[in-house]
């Protein structure tokens, strides 16, 4: 389970480190917007009160604790299901990157009542209106990784066959 809080605290700390050097250093929060390399790369603040793409954002208290509660929530579930029994490396590397891409999104919700969401990439004749973080993208592929690599590797069984 070493590998996991590695993993977790990798990302947590890349996470973290790429939002104070952009929101900071280069003054997303108030130039709003940075063209890398158009339309492919580009820098878009966006404060996200809610969960992905934004859903159920409020400005209410309740939300916010709420939502850091739920990720704090799983965050321990993931990793309890991990460490309970053995787990092939690459299930514990995807733990590792859930729980620290939830871990970034927790302390942005601590520190600034939102998540900071800078990275916005299209492709020429498309504009993808969100902006996303480098926790997001920790959280999609860990959650990806735990439901592709996780179980024993066989064929669910047949609930009929035990019936007869």
């Amino acid at each position: 389970m070493r590998r996991a809080v590695w993993v977790a605290g990798a990302v947590l700390l890349a996470d973290q480190a790429s939002k104070l050097f952009v929101v900071h250093t280069l003054d997303l929060a108030q130039r709003q917007l940075i063209e890398v390399a158009p339309p492919w790369l580009v820098l878009r603040m966006a404060w996200n009160r809610g969960v992905n793409f934004g859903l159920f954002a409020n400005d209410a208290d309740l939300v916010r604790w709420g939502l850091i509660a739920v990720a704090l929530a799983i965050s321990g579930w993931v990793y309890w299901w991990v460490a309970r029994t053995p787990q092939r490396p690459l299930v514990q590397v995807s733990a590792g990157l859930l729980i620290g891409g939830a871990l970034g999104n927790v302390v942005d919700r601590v520190v600034y009542g939102a998540v900071a969401d800078f990275l916005n990439m299209s492709v020429p004749g498309v504009v993808n209106p969100w902006s996303f973080n480098i926790a997001d993208v920790a959280i999609f592929v860990g959650a990806f990784g735990l439901v592709a690599f996780s179980g024993d590797g066989q064929k669910p069984r047949d609930a009929r066959k035990e019936l007869r």
